[in-house]
Parts: C-alpha cells; structure tokens; sequence
C-alpha cells in the first residue's frame, strides 16, 4: 500500500488525526506609570493546538531594541497556574514554576543561589500568565460585581499570596468598550501593596491594559518596576518559526532606565 494511503488511513482512526497548530503574535509596550517614557516593549508568540492555547513565548527588549529577557509558558499541566521559566540576563537571573507528581514547585537562581519551594496544593492556584486564564474562566461572577480569590504564586518569595479580584467598572480603551478589574492582596498586605488594575476587552477576550507591579525590576535588581503595559486590540497570524526563533535569540544586556 503506497505510504500516502497509509497516512489517509491512520489520518481517519479516532485519537489519531494531527494536532492542528497556529501561532499568533502581538507586543505590548511598558511605559513608566506617566506614559512619558518607554521602558520595555514585550512581544509574545502564543501556540495553539487544536484552538486551545498550549504554549506562550515572551521576549522583553530594551527601547533601543536589545533583547535582554524571555519568558516560556507551558499550559499543559495547568491552564491556571502554567509550567514557565523567565531569564534576565541584565541580572543574571532566573525564576519559575515547575510541576511534577501534580505538585507544583516555585524556584528561582540568582545572586543568592538556587532555591526552590514546593507549594501547598490549591484548587485556585494561579501563576504568572495564568491570571489571563482565571479571569477569563470568571468573568461571569466579575460582571455581577462578585470578589473573587486566588493564590498566586510568586517565585522570587517561594510562595503563593492571596489575592482578590473584583471589577472597577466600565471603561474605554482606543475608542473600544472594555472593563476593569483591580488585583489586590488579602490581609494586612493590602494595606501597604499597591494594587493592580487590568482592563479587558467587553467580551474578556484580551488584556488590552495593565497598571501596577510588572514581572521586570529595575537596573540594580532590587525594586520590581511599575508600568503601563499597552498591548494591540488584535493579534495576528504568524509563522511558527517566528515563534522558534524568538525562544533562541541571544539575550544581552541593557538599561532601562
């Protein structure tokens, strides 16, 4: 039997048919918290299979354009509180989550070794991108002005801290109907951390907006920055080798400020 009828034959066994796969693209733009100056931009490439999000790469640049940290992203152990490892190589410094035996671990590596945490298991575990996802999958109870909770998982502290999300209220983002929502901390934490907002898109499709406490800290890596992070009203189609060559590129150096 000549191969291609082979392939048509195995091609047409349930379980078997090949994962449909696309890579979109957009970039974001963080500007200090008075939208005077750009600090960084952040390009992302997210890998779908079969329409649902399997992978997501970010690579951070400097505003002259060097490349100086990158992120990846694995959603296949948790849509919630994803597998990622994050590099800056301004500072030498790496940080994550990892998962293993359906427990998660947080770890980062810097100027005072290697550490890592296991994490207490929690049914509203999230972790870095993941909160795109936990606002997605409550955005009904977030409409009707219902508080919600989370642990978030912080690596650099190895632990997770509760949080709560609720909704600001409407909003418009370039002329767009949109919703905001604000991140704060549960506790007396609250009173002396500064809160994150988020705004969305009406449908709670896209991040259009982000204000407070970026993953990037400053030149000197003490204090994490504040931004304003702006991100496109679409993304776009894209090759997935724009995708490869994001995950390899040399990081180096540079200043932000």
């Amino acid at each position: 039997m000549p191969k291609s009828a082979i392939l048509l034959l195995l091609l047409t066994i349930p379980g078997f048919a090949a994962a449909v796969e696309s890579v979109r693209f957009e970039q974001g733009q963080a500007w200090d918290m008075q939208k005077k100056r750009l600090l960084y931009t952040e390009s992302h490439w997210t890998r779908f299979e079969n329409n649902l999000l399997s992978e997501r790469t970010v690579l951070y640049r400097c505003a002259d354009g060097t490349p100086f940290a990158r992120k990846v992203i694995s959603y296949a152990p948790s849509r919630l509180a994803p597998a990622f490892d994050f590099k800056d190589a301004r500072l030498d410094y790496r940080e994550g989550l990892r998962w293993k035996n359906g427990r998660a671990s947080v770890w980062f590596d810097g100027t005072e070794g290697y550490k890592e945490r296991q994490l207490q298991n929690a049914s509203d575990l999230v972790a870095d991108a993941g909160f795109d996802g936990f606002i997605r999958s409550r955005w009904p109870q977030l409409l009707s002005d219902r508080r919600q909770q989370l642990q978030f998982a912080v690596p650099s502290r190895l632990d997770s801290y509760g949080f709560h999300v609720q909704r600001v209220g409407p909003a418009v983002y370039r002329e767009q109907a949109a919703q905001t929502f604000r991140l704060g901390l549960d506790g007396w934490l609250g009173l002396v951390a500064p809160d994150i907002e988020v705004t969305y898109s009406s449908n709670g499709n896209r991040l259009l907006r982000f204000k407070g406490l970026s993953n990037i800290r400053g030149d000197d890596g003490r204090a994490t920055l504040r931004a304003l992070i702006e991100f496109p009203l679409t993304d776009r189609e894209v090759p997935a080798a724009d995708k490869n060559r994001a995950q390899t590129v040399l990081l180096k150096s540079c200043q932000l400020s």
